[in-house]
Parts: structure tokens; sequence; C-alpha cells
């Protein structure tokens, strides 16, 4: 877990954080709006933390929306808080908890 989770749910709360190119591209293309990319986070949970990433430490975040759409977004911290990548999760690549990767089984 990162070692301030609620340093950075206060940036999405305060709307502090940044998306990266990648992020804006891939958020549109699956029509993930920012207020469903900030209710993940701030109602969600890390269920992967990444110190080591080669851009620098993050984490993934499993949250829903207030529609209850379930969001993967991942969240470099702990200094400039961007998102990295958001999506919806498929129960292709995650078991029904939508927390564990089948290929972890």
């Amino acid at each position: 877990m990162p070692p301030d989770y609620d340093a950075l749910k206060q940036a999405f709360q305060n709307k502090t954080y940044t998306l990266t190119d990648h992020a804006s591209d891939r958020a549109a293309k699956r029509r993930v709006r920012s207020p469903e990319i900030e209710q993940a986070v701030l109602f969600g949970e890390v269920i992967e933390d990444y110190p080591d990433d080669k851009y620098g430490p993050s984490c993934l975040i499993l949250g829903y929306t207030e529609n209850k759409r379930p969001l993967h977004v991942q969240v470099s911290y702990p200094n400039k808080i961007k998102v990295i990548t958001v999506y919806e999760p498929s129960l292709d690549d995650w078991n029904a908890d939508l927390k564990t990767r089948k290929s972890d089984e």
C-alpha cells in the first residue's frame, strides 16, 4: 500500500491530481469521466502496489462510481499524483472480486 493513501485521496478530493496523456486518451475511449475516476479513488482500495515501477512508485486502485461501475485506476505517488491509466476490469482477466488477477491463481 502507498505510504500515505490519505494524502493520495486528498489530492483527488482537492482535484490537485493530473491525468497523463495516456490516461486522458484511455478515459475518453472508455467513456470514463473525471468525476468517476475521483469517486473510484476516494472510495476505493489499493489492490496492487508497484513501489519499483519504472516511471516511479504507483498503485492500482479498485473503486466504484456512484452508478456502481467498477474501475481500476493506476495512480503514481507520492509527490506528483497522476492517473496513469483507467479501465473497467474484465472478468476475462480478473476474478469475480475484481481484486485478483486470474493469472495469479
